[in-house]
């Protein structure tokens, strides 16, 4: 069973940059794909980044193209991200998801709030 914890939200102010952590365990992950997702306030979930454990391939929302970055630390079975220039409309509890490839993000983690200051 994939267990996954977020840690590294946190109250900032705008332009300001956090990066979040999220431990992965329960699997081999080299064919999983790992992905950011975060929910504001009377919003839907939506996806941030993703990333390829097995050959690193990223993608990102436009919303954050450019400020945000997705990584892993393979040694530690644990993806991260990296967050820049942030603004009041990044808001939100970040979930980190796991999936294998093509079936969907399939395990959850139970979210860290990242909360920006204007």
């Amino acid at each position: 069973q994939v267990q996954l914890v977020e840690s590294g939200g946190g109250l900032v102010q705008a332009g300001g940059s956090l990066t979040l952590s999220c431990a992965a365990s329960g699997r081999t992950f080299s064919t999983y794909v790992m992905g950011w997702f975060r929910q504001a306030p009377g919003k839907e979930r939506e996806f941030v980044a993703s990333l390829s454990w097995n050959d690193g391939r990223t993608y990102y929302a436009d919303s954050v193209k450019g400020r945000f970055t997705i990584s892993r630390d393979n040694a530690k079975n644990t993806v991260y991200l990296q967050m820049n220039s942030l603004r009041p409309e990044d808001t939100a509890v970040y979930y980190c998801a796991a999936g294998r490839v093509g079936a969907g993000f399939g395990s959850w983690g139970q979210g860290t709030q990242v909360t920006v200051s204007s």
